[in-house]
């Protein structure tokens, strides 16, 4: 009688362990299809296509809002390739790819950064040489000059600062997003393409793609630190930041690139899909995903061996690269 009661009690305190144990939330994966002028949301786990949207000639910039209710993303053109529909930043529903709301950003919108107050995001416009600062309230848009061909675009976790890196001039534009004014212009490596604050604002990584670089920025001096060389064949663009290091996709390089983050040293490389552009980190660090525009796939890396466990297709020449989860 004792043993068949003491079962019961076993049993019983599992349901209720299970019962209190967390979910983990699914993983949703949100990806811009530049040739294909489209936007698409992917089940992480399965790599299944949960639905997309053609909202445009060239989609590329990507963000998620904090919620994960809305995503924005920046619609332009090819070159002498004109377009019906016009340059904007576009707002989708996340859950079913509606547009929402599109706004005037300038032309030929490329990177955007949604402020961490989710009121402003801010644009490079690389046809026009300027940045945008975007109410998503009342859609209005300020104007500010960067560099030639402003690319990757980034906002300090505080708020208080927006980079805007210009591949022409090799320059970062230093933007105070409070004032919306420029405040400086720092030369780095050649071609600069995108740009990473670290968590505590401490720090900025700029990515060159021609220079083949990764630059320090000290934010608070606002002048850059040190630089890594990598490898000839590598040609950095997108990065991401988890536990002390830097992982850069590397374009033509087809690859990863793993960086210690300070000082900055080159400690490994992951071999991926066809010129990955942009990449985004699961929410606890564990998986990464990397655009791979040529190859039409997203591939997935497991941090912590470093290695490629899976290949998504994802159709449209995909840049941009969001995660939910």
């Amino acid at each position: 009688m004792k043993s068949s009661r003491a079962a019961v009690l076993v049993r019983s305190t599992a349901v209720l362990l299970a019962a209190a144990a967390p979910v983990a939330r699914a993983e949703t994966l949100f990806v811009t299809g530049e040739r294909a002028g489209t936007v698409f949301k992917i089940d992480a786990a399965t790599g299944r296509i949960l639905g997309s949207s053609k909202v445009g000639a060239r989609t590329r910039g990507i963000s998620l809002s904090a919620d994960g209710r809305r995503v924005f993303v920046a619609v332009s053109h090819f070159r002498e390739q004109p377009s019906d529909v016009p340059d904007a930043v576009v707002a989708l529903d996340a859950a079913n790819l509606r547009v929402e709301r599109r706004y005037g950003a300038g032309t030929d919108p490329e990177g955007l950064a949604l402020l961490p107050d989710g009121r402003e995001v801010a644009v490079s416009n690389e046809d026009a040489g300027t940045a945008s600062i975007v109410d998503l309230a009342k859609g209005t848009a300020k104007s500010l000059v960067t560099g030639t061909e402003p690319e990757g675009v980034r906002a300090s976790a505080d708020g208080r600062w927006v980079y805007v890196t210009a591949e022409t001039s090799n320059t970062v534009t230093v933007i105070d997003a409070r004032q919306k004014r420029v405040v400086n212009n720092l030369f780095v490596s050649a071609r600069p393409r995108a740009v990473l604050f670290s968590p505590d604002d401490r720090r900025a990584w700029v990515t060159s793609e021609i220079g083949g670089a990764i630059d320090a920025i000290d934010v608070a001096g606002q002048r850059v630190l040190g630089r890594l060389k990598l490898p000839p064949r590598d040609h950095p663009v997108g990065l991401v930041f988890r536990d002390g290091l830097l992982w850069i996709a590397t374009g033509r390089g087809d690859s990863v690139a793993i960086v210690q983050a300070d000082p900055l040293r080159l400690v490994g490389e992951v071999t991926v899909g066809s010129r990955p552009w942009w990449l985004a980190l699961s929410r606890d660090g564990r998986t990464l995903y990397v655009a791979n525009s040529l190859s039409d796939t997203i591939s997935v890396i497991d941090t912590a061996s470093r290695k490629v466990v899976r290949e998504i297709p994802a159709p449209g020449g995909p840049w941009g690269i969001a995660v939910d989860g």
